[in-house]
């Protein structure tokens, strides 16, 4: 990149805040290293969503893809819901530690896992992998508690999670969001507060919830659920490059920061 520009300072990988976490919805391998070549750089996790995992016969090559990059690969919630769901989640993880997988996503928005078997498995899973853990119903019509987010987020923390994904699904219309794509403002100035910033990852697939974020907390804030396509744009917001968060950081730009080294993290062991 270019320096002539004063940006907000970034951290640099392996980033443990200010994470962009991607979404891929069967994305084919040339494509995948096409993006990389592109915006790998401003990729920390890369979650192979829904069941695509299990279904591409190239997972193992796309694993070591991303690994190469410098990017944990993680495999999606529902694969592992439907694995329990189906007394099969031990067969699931080791699947995925022989994937060479070091991320794995454990949910309970699909099945109704109840909150018990969920931390059970957040523990099993932290054991060899970074674990993260998603709070929020896929349901539309599920009501949303700051609170119960809050304190879901925090029980799953203590159970050996890495970071919690605040629910927004890939179209960013349930959990997090308003029907029609509206960031409940409350529910994310709690997580935010009482999580912390740098534990909770914001799924926000749409541009408009991308650049609320980065504007109501600022460049280092996690945004999850990001469309492959889209990595150069979202490190433009972060930077203040786009029109939505123009002159984000200045003029006090030696002020921003962007978050803490992985020296100084305790969540984050060498599984990360």
């Amino acid at each position: 990149m270019p320096s002539f520009l004063r940006l907000p300072r970034r951290s640099e990988k392996p980033r443990f805040v200010g994470l962009t976490h991607v979404i891929d919805k069967g994305l084919p391998l040339p494509e995948l290293r096409s993006q990389l070549t592109a915006a790998g750089e401003y990729v920390d996790v890369w979650k192979l969503g829904f069941g695509t995992a299990y279904l591409d016969p190239t997972v193992e090559e796309k694993v070591a893809t991303l690994g190469a990059a410098g990017i944990r690969a993680c495999l999606g919630g529902t694969l592992l819901e439907v694995a329990w769901a189906q007394g099969r989640a031990e067969e699931c993880l080791n699947w995925a530690g022989e994937s060479g997988f070091s991320c794995v996503e454990v949910s309970n928005g699909t099945c109704g896992m109840p909150l018990e078997a969920k931390r059970r498995l957040i523990a099993t899973a932290s054991r060899n992998f970074v674990a993260i853990s998603e709070v929020g119903s896929k349901d539309p019509a599920i009501p949303v508690s700051p609170a119960s987010w809050a304190e879901e987020m925090t029980g799953d923390l203590d159970a050996g999670a890495t970071w919690v994904l605040a629910e927004g699904r890939e179209s960013g219309t349930v959990g997090l969001y308003h029907s029609d794509g509206r960031v409940r403002e409350e529910l994310a100035d709690t997580l935010a507060a009482t999580i912390g910033l740098r534990w909770v990852v914001f799924e926000a697939p749409r541009a408009p919830q991308q650049a609320w974020f980065v504007r109501r907390f600022g460049p280092g804030v996690n945004l999850g659920n990001v469309a492959p396509g889209e990595l150069l744009t979202v490190e433009s917001l972060r930077l203040g490059l786009r029109a939505d968060t123009f002159g984000l950081g200045q003029p006090v730009l030696d002020g921003v920061d962007a978050g803490t080294s992985a020296g100084d993290d305790t969540r984050v062991t060498e599984k990360a």
